[in-house]
This record gives C-alpha cells, structure tokens and sequence, in this order.
C-alpha cells in the first residue's frame, strides 16, 4: 500500500472501457456518482478492489481505473469477503444487482451482512432481469408480467432493505440514480463506515421496466414522495414539510398532517439505535414504490468487524500455541485409514 496518496480527480478513476449500457439506462448515473466521489477519500486507484457478480450492473468494474473483479453469479460478496480478510488494507466494493444479490446470491450477501465484513455493498435495484433480457427478479412486483410470467408473478417480492436488517447490517441505506448528490452522500457514509454497508439504489432500467419507480423518483414527486431521514430529527417530508410519519401504540408507524398531530408527535429518527426493530420499520412503511418512500440512512451502528476480528484471533492463537505446523494439523484427530 503507498504510503503517499497524491490527489486525484475523476479522470484518474475513469478506465479506458467504453461503457456499454444501454443509453438512458440508470447506471450511468450510478458510475459518475462513484466517479467523482472516489478523489475525497485519499486513496489511490491501486488500493482498491471492486467486485461484481453477473448482470448488467456487474459490467462496473470494468469502467473503474482500479482493481477488479467479474466474479459469478451471486459470488461477489464470498469473493470479496476473501479478499477483505487477506487484505484488510484495501477498500473493497461490491457492485450487485437485485437478481444477482437476492436470488442466486442471497446465502451470501447476508452471510456477508451478518459477520460485518468491511465490505461497501451497493445494490442496484430495477425490479427486472435486464442483461438476461427483461425476467421477473426477486423484487419484481406481484402481478408483474414479463417473459417469464406471462400470466403475472405469483411471488412476494422482497424488500432489500429488510433483508438487510434481518442480517443485522451494520450500515443500511437507500437512495435513488436521479439525485447525484443524495448518492454521494450515501456513499460517503456507506464507505466511510467500518464493517459492512449496505445501499440499495432504485435504478431505472429504461429497456425492460421503465419508470418503475418515477412516481417517487421523479424530479416533481420527491417532495410529496420522498421521505429523507435525517438523524436526530422528527420525520417529516412535502414541499413544506407538512406530512410526517408517527409510532401508533400498536407499534404501527403512520403518515400524517403535521398539523393534525403537532411536531412533538412525530417519528424522531435514531440511525444509531442498537435495535434494529425502528429502521425495520421505517424500512416497511412504503407499501409499494407508489407510495411514500423513506430513503437515506436507517441504521449505522458500531460492531466488531469481522477481518479484525479474524486477525485477532490467530494473533492471539499465535502467541499462545507458536507458529502452527501443517503436518501436524493434517495427521491429527479427526483422520481415518480407508482400506
């Protein structure tokens, strides 16, 4: 690792590749956003790593002036994990999609959740299969007609964001491909954080499911649509913050008019909270991308990280038992003699 860091600009971030998504799509968006945050954090394109899966979101790599990896289908985050552990002075991004991280690569996205790699996962949600030309994906609505269900999706869709919290991430976040500066600041943080981050991004695919989320996303829709959560401050949104979000007795979280209930009854959002039951919450509050959405930060809590904490330990086995001995290892218990 260099022990000097000269600054950089976007063009130094920027491969020789041409990017070859289809024009319009969300991803270009996606790619500047990284393009240009990648100068503030003082590291040079050779000391990191972006990992990908298959999809037309794992192309990434290829257009980042640094280290990468096309891993398979769904492997990314097992990949990464590995690379994470062996060099822990890297910084390791995981690019992946809806399809490729919920349905193939689940098992190990929230395996990579849950031991807290400091991995920056960032998962591009369309709601469709586009490299494989426009099939249901495991966020797809119910009743979603494509090629693969002619008849309309009969599956409950997953929302990331939960599967995340019932991974107990670390870092958990959403943001959209049509607010550069809302994605930097997601990010930033994500990356900033130690352990694993998780951020999903509602990306448009204009080809195969073309303003899925433009009822929210839409430049005249984010503020009645929108619910930006900031830390230590009541929920609210609408162009002058007259809609909030309140915690009924029954544990419910509800929109309402501020002016009905008073600014003392609203939501106060805790990123920080240990539990993870409020940002799950605040998670299943929208109950289809028609419907008010929250997105920002909903959780980013203190945790062992997983590469340290591995590294620890055969340090601490090191200095108790002395330098292992392979042999040894292979010829003890647990050995048996066939024939």
């Amino acid at each position: 690792m260099s022990d000097t860091v000269a600054l950089t600009t976007k063009k130094d971030w920027t491969s020789d590749q041409e990017v070859r998504w289809c024009p319009g799509c969300g991803d270009y968006g996606i790619l500047t956003a990284v393009q240009m945050l990648m100068p503030e954090f003082g590291v040079a394109p050779e000391n990191v790593v972006f990992v990908s899966g298959i999809g037309c979101s794992s192309r990434f790599p290829y257009y980042m002036n640094t280290y990468g990896v096309h891993s398979i289908h769904g492997r990314a985050p097992a990949v990464a994990t590995g690379i994470a552990v062996a060099r822990p002075d890297l910084d390791v991004w995981v690019i992946t999609g809806d399809g490729d991280g919920l349905s193939i690569g689940g098992n190990h996205l929230i395996h990579a959740l849950r031991r807290n790699v400091n991995l920056t996962i960032l998962m591009f949600n369309n709601q469709i299969y586009g490299l494989t030309k426009g099939q249901y994906s495991p966020t797809s609505e119910q009743g979603k007609v494509t090629k693969s269900t002619p008849y309309g999706s009969l599956d409950q869709p997953f929302s990331p964001l939960s599967v995340a919290l019932g991974a107990e991430a670390s870092f958990v976040a959403r943001t959209h491909d049509l607010d550069r500066k809302h994605m930097m600041a997601i990010f930033k943080a994500a990356h900033d954080h130690r352990g694993a981050s998780f951020v999903e991004i509602f990306q448009n695919c204009n080809v195969f499911n073309d303003g899925a989320f433009e009822d929210i996303t839409a430049r005249d829709n984010r503020a009645s649509m929108l619910i930006d959560l900031q830390h230590g401050q009541p929920v609210r949104f609408g162009a002058d913050s007259e809609r909030g979000v309140v915690m009924g007795t029954d544990g419910q979280l509800r929109i309402v008019n501020v002016a009905d209930v008073g600014v003392d009854a609203l939501l106060v959002h805790d990123m920080h909270r240990q539990d993870p039951s409020l940002a799950f919450a605040l998670a299943r509050l929208a109950r289809d991308v028609h419907s008010p959405t929250p997105v920002g930060i909903f959780r980013a809590v203190d945790r062992g990280e997983y590469a340290s904490d591995v590294s620890a330990q055969l340090l601490a086995a090191s200095a108790s038992k002395g330098p292992g001995d392979l042999a040894t290892l292979l010829r003890s218990n647990g050995t048996w003699q066939v024939g």
